[in-house]
């Protein structure tokens, strides 16, 4: 078995497709399989120019002669036109529903254009059970058996980090625009005393009105925009915080929920999307529009306590987003495709 992987939104500011795209490569390879790694390190794969070329022009070319047997589009997008099996990766329809504040032309390709391309792949991945009902919605009349849901991992060094906690920091990770929600953990930080409350991510114009809301609540110098971080900074981070808070009103996964588990960081996550199948019962889950919910949830974190519980449920999700489990899923896809 000889698999092309699009690996190209690996490439500079990897966020968390990137980081999906990272893992499964070492964990397939870990796993025997023959990966041919695509990308094109010249090109960012953020401005949307360059991400068209990469999709419909080089990617289609550099899988041709790759000679795999099957080219799996992780990044979420599909070529137009490739003669070989494909198994794309549908990380959400997220373009569909909350991404109003993009162009129309990204929200055309990344949203209707690519969900027609999907029925043409032989299988989908999905990354949660959440993702699979929405995309099956999606796709209207379409066979539920081709799509699989395969959970992502977690990268070890999440998983062997050793958390000391702040006892104050409320760490929010992701690209900060509006279906993130930023603005519901800003408004309880004024009745949350002495917390500090930093978001990394890389940043949207979305992130101004986050600035302009913590100064009218005055909690403005108790609120940090890191945008991107480099990873070691990024695992630093985790390894220090009190907590790690996800308000989304809309997550595929939710990388940071899973990695702050295997991490055994606290978490408090909204009740939306796929956030409470990816937490499980392994963390604080309040309702999305809640803010006493927000304040209490994040005042208890901060407090700390609770050990055992914490090492349990670390315990769980290491075994739940082990890269070997998703690894052996995803074999399981391909061979699916190519039986």
């Amino acid at each position: 078995m000889r698999i092309a992987l699009d690996a190209q939104l690996a490439v500079g500011t990897a966020t968390g497709i990137g980081e999906y795209e990272r893992g499964l490569i070492g964990a397939l390879r870990g796993a025997g399989v023959d990966v041919v790694e695509l990308c094109e390190r010249s090109l960012d794969p953020w401005r949307f120019d360059r991400r068209l070329l990469w999709d419909q022009v080089l990617l289609p070319r550099r899988a041709r002669a790759s000679g795999a047997d099957l080219l799996h589009c992780a990044g979420g997008t599909m070529p137009r036109q490739l003669r070989m099996p494909i198994v794309v990766t549908v990380h959400d329809v997220a373009w569909l529903h909350v991404q109003g504040h993009a162009p129309v032309y990204a929200r055309y390709y990344f949203g209707r254009f690519s969900l027609h391309r999907y029925r043409r792949a032989s299988r989908i991945a999905v990354d949660s059970n959440f993702s699979r009902g929405e995309l099956l919605r999606a796709l209207g009349r379409y066979d539920p058996q081709r799509v699989h849901v395969v959970y992502p991992g977690v990268a070890e060094d999440f998983c062997r980090l050793q958390w000391s906690g702040d006892g104050r920091t409320i760490l929010a990770v992701g690209t900060v625009e509006r279906r993130k929600n930023l603005a519901a953990l800003i408004a309880a930080l004024p009745y949350v005393r002495h917390a500090r409350l930093v978001a990394v991510g890389p940043l949207t114009p979305y992130a101004g009105e986050c600035q302009t809301l913590a100064q009218r609540l005055g909690v403005a110098d108790r609120f940090e925009l890191r945008g991107y971080v480099e990873r070691e900074q990024l695992v630093q981070l985790y390894a220090t915080c009190a907590v790690v808070a996800l308000a989304s009103r809309y997550e595929g996964f939710g990388y940071a929920a899973a990695q702050a588990l295997c991490a055994g960081v606290p978490c408090v996550v909204s009740d939306q999307s796929s956030l409470p199948e990816v937490a499980g019962d392994d963390a604080r889950v309040v309702p999305v529009d809640d803010t006493a919910g927000w304040i209490d949830a994040l005042a208890t974190a901060l407090r700390g306590g609770d050990e055992d519980r914490l090492r349990e449920a670390r315990e769980r999700a290491i075994a739940r987003y082990a890269w070997s489990a998703s690894a052996r899923a995803m074999q399981s896809v391909y061979e699916a495709v190519l039986s």
